[in-house]
This record gives C-alpha cells, structure tokens and sequence, in this order.
C-alpha cells in the first residue's frame, strides 16, 4: 500500500497536478449529485406525505427545519409544489371531470361534507370556450345563480354564460344543492366547494391561478358579493350584478387589490338594492380616494332598470384585470362568514385569532416599502347607524378600532416582497417586532401551500409576531 501512495505521488509530481485534480472533481460531483438527488427523492416523499395526511384532516404544521440558500429557493418551491400535486392526485375524493367544452353540456356532481350540511349535492358545468388553451392556461370563471327554482336558475346559468365574451376561459357554474329561506352561496358547505374547486384546478395546470373570477346574478349577487371580500386573494376581478349587500356583509376594503364591478338596476328597489349599492359606491369611492390606483372599480346604477339588467358588460370587463399575488399594500378584516374565518390573507397567517368571539372583528393593515414592514392589528367594531324599518335589515355602519391586544401571526415573506438577502426590519402597532436577517426554510414552503394551495403563494420564509408580547413592552 506505501508502495502504490508512494508511486502515485511521484506520477503527480512528473505530470503536474492537472490530472489528480481531475479525478476529484471527475468523482467528486457525481457523488455530490447522486447524494444530493437521493435526498431530494426523500425529501419529496416526505412531503408528499405530509400534505396527504393534511388532506385528509391532519392538519399539523410541518416541523421539520431544513435551512435553504437564496439561490436554491426556485427549485424548492418547484419540489413542494410537486409533492403537493401528487398527493391531491392520489388523494381519494371525487374529482373535477376531464376539461371539455362548455358548449357540452357535461355535467359533474360533489357530494359535500355531511358535517357541514346534510343531503346537500352539488351539480355543477364544468366546460372550457374558445378553441385554444392560453400558454399560461385558463381564466376560470366561477358563475352563481339567483334564488328561482334551482334547476331552472342552473339550465339558465349554462346557456347566458356561453354568451358572455370572455374566451378563452373556463367555467364553474354550480347548482346549489338545495333550497328554502335564507340558504346561500355563502354557507359553509359551499366554502368547502370553493376551496376544492380552487385546490383541484390549479393543480390541474389547467387554470392561470391569477385569472380567477367570481360573479353572479341576484341571490347570486349577493353571494358573489361576500365571496369575493371573503376570497380577495385568490382573485383578479369579481362582478356581482343585480345585488348589493350591506357593507358588513362584504368589507370593502379586502378588495383593495383586485377589480370590482357591481351592476345594479336605479330602480331596483327590493331589499333596497339600490340603495345599498349606492353604498357601496359610495365607500369604494371613499377608499379609492384614500389609496390612490389601488382600489379598482366600477360601480353602476343602471338607469331606467329594475331588477332585470344587462349580464353582458361584467366579464368583458373582468377578463382585462391579472391577479397580483404579491401586493405590498395589504388591507383585510377577517369577517366570520356561516361561522367560519379566513386562516390567512394574501401573505399573511393567522396563528391565533386576536378576538374570541364573533361579535368583533381583526383588521390586518400592511405596508411593505423596500424591506421596512408595518402591520398594525386591530379589533372592529360596528355600530349600526341605519336600519330598513320593514325588513330589520341593517343597511348602514360605523366601524370604530382600538389596537389588538393579543394574537399571533405570521408574516410570510418571499423576494417579490422583500430583499431576502438584507435585515428586515417589522414594526407592529407602533412597537419593533423583528430586525434581522429572515433566514428560508423548507418548513415555511411546505406551510404555506398547505394553507394557501397556491401555487404563486409558496414562500420561503416567515417572520412571527406575539401581538400579546408587543403589547406588553
């Protein structure tokens, strides 16, 4: 053995050390590779499993720290994003049909959570228009119906949305499962519908996560209304027509970063429709002129028309809008929709809620200008200042706030928001939170899809903030 060291030295030293130097290298990446993508494979199973276990309602955060260098970070968003798609694939539930044309007429059914509601069914038209995918796939339109008898209202549905020029896109037209007084689209059930057409359509690669809208008619309205302030993030436009709900119902101020159109007949006075979208109005208006460019809308009182107006103008108009998934300017209230909260908004987690009841609310205000973060975090609180004397409806609101006092959420970061390589700095309701270096992390890509299951919301970083803590200094 001394011998052969001994001769391979001296073959070194006559021949230079070029060609030592290329053995190491010659095995030294190969090695790294092959290690490098065993663990990788691993890494995927892992994952994999963790979101099947999260689907079927294990839903623990994923723990396990893996540091991430700043240029890694694509190719992991890639790998979890992977892993998340082959677990919806083989998680067994019932599935969105093969992505044919509207025009079909091909119908699908989901059988909804006996826990969120009984014998409730779902139909729905599931269909594409236009004779050719887009590169970056399918606007996808989510079409709800007014308050006639339900098979009439969705034969109806099928037919005026194949006439609206909004192609190429796809179309989601549901049929509410069931009917009787005060049954919405809102209801959790249907939450649980949105939520799982959302999940199986962007991991279907067939739908542009950032061309996504809600719109309807009459009941339809109202409940495209509240779905598009309660699911702002997910969306570029929303068009609700002949509605108008009171603005406690549907915050306007959610929407600070997507397009609103609301159509509504002058004389449309049912339920005072017209006065309540003259409302509405009135606050997008408000808030417009508060946050300059950032409150797109186009609010209409239709003169001369009641409850019947023209569907035609609403997703020509929408089809122009693109989602931006990253804003830095971002308002929500988390408002309890049939008893449920939003987990989180845009960015932002919610770890544990800053109100225990449903009487107050949580107002999330961010601003991001450069890596400089401010959040403040507060609870609302509405007076009633105007009510229907006839119906009980509430129809006008003042809201007072007062800073949180408790709570905890996480601030999700990635470079489209922040300059990852730099300090951050983080300031809540006046007080530092954060000044530092965010370091990424495996854990925080894994946790956000699971949350969020978006496939442009998959962030490498996270910053948590105490509010009880803060507020105690």
């Amino acid at each position: 053995m001394k011998t052969t060291i001994f001769l391979l030295k001296t073959f070194c030293l006559l021949f230079g050390f070029t060609f030592c130097a290329s053995l190491t290298y010659a095995d030294g990446p190969r090695a790294k590779n092959k290690k490098t993508k065993a663990t990788t494979e691993q890494t995927q199973k892992e994952i994999t499993a963790y979101f099947t276990n999260y689907l079927s309602g294990k839903e623990n955060a994923y723990t396990t720290g893996n540091p991430l260098k700043l240029s890694d970070i694509r190719n992991e968003q890639q790998l979890v994003w992977d892993a998340w798609v082959a677990a919806n694939k083989n998680y067994t539930e019932e599935k969105l049909p093969a992505l044919e044309k509207l025009s079909l007429g091909k119908a699908g059914k989901w059988n909804l959570p006996e826990n969120l509601e009984p014998n409730a069914i779902m139909n729905f038209y599931w269909g594409s228009k236009g004779e050719a995918k887009p590169e970056k796939g399918y606007p996808l339109y989510l079409y709800t119906h007014g308050s006639g008898h339900k098979d009439a209202e969705w034969a109806t549905g099928l037919q005026i949305c194949q006439m609206f020029d909004d192609a190429p896109c796809a179309y989601f037209i549901p049929q509410i499962p069931n009917m009787g007084e005060y049954y919405r689209w809102w209801h959790k059930s249907k939450q649980y519908a949105w939520e799982k057409l959302l999940r199986q359509a962007f991991v279907s690669g067939n739908i542009n996560p950032d061309k996504v809208y809600f719109f309807g008619i009459s009941e339809g309205g109202y409940g495209s209304q509240r779905l598009a302030s309660f699911y702002a993030d997910y969306l570029a436009g929303a068009g609700p027509m002949a509605g108008g709900e009171p603005l406690k119902n549907a915050p306007a101020e959610n929407c600070r970063n997507i397009a609103f159109s609301l159509l509504t007949g002058a004389n449309d006075q049912g339920f005072y429709r017209n006065k309540l979208t003259q409302y509405v109005k009135t606050e997008f208006d408000r808030l417009q002129q508060k946050y300059p460019e950032s409150f797109i809308h186009r609010i209409e009182l239709i003169p001369g028309r009641q409850h019947a107006i023209d569907y035609r103008p609403t997703t020509p108009w929408l089809k122009q809008y693109t989602r931006n998934p990253y804003p830095k300017y971002v308002n929500w209230e988390n408002f309890e929709m049939d008893g449920l909260y939003r987990k989180g908004f845009y960015n932002l987690y919610v770890k544990e809620r800053s109100t225990d009841n449903n009487d107050s609310r949580t107002y999330y205000e961010m601003t991001i200008q450069n890596n400089e973060i401010t959040l403040n975090v507060n609870e609302v609180n509405y007076k009633t200042v105007e009510t229907d004397p006839y119906w009980g409806i509430q129809l006008k609101f003042e809201k007072s706030y007062k800073p949180a006092k408790k709570g905890k959420v996480v601030i999700y970061l990635c470079n489209e928001l922040v300059d990852l390589s730099q300090k951050i700095t983080v300031t809540v309701n006046g007080k530092k939170a954060f000044n530092g270096i965010v370091k990424p992390d495996l854990k925080h890509l894994v946790n956000s899809c699971a949350t969020f299951f978006d496939p442009a919301r998959l962030y490498p970083a996270a910053i948590e903030v105490d509010i009880e803590k803060l507020a105690n200094l």
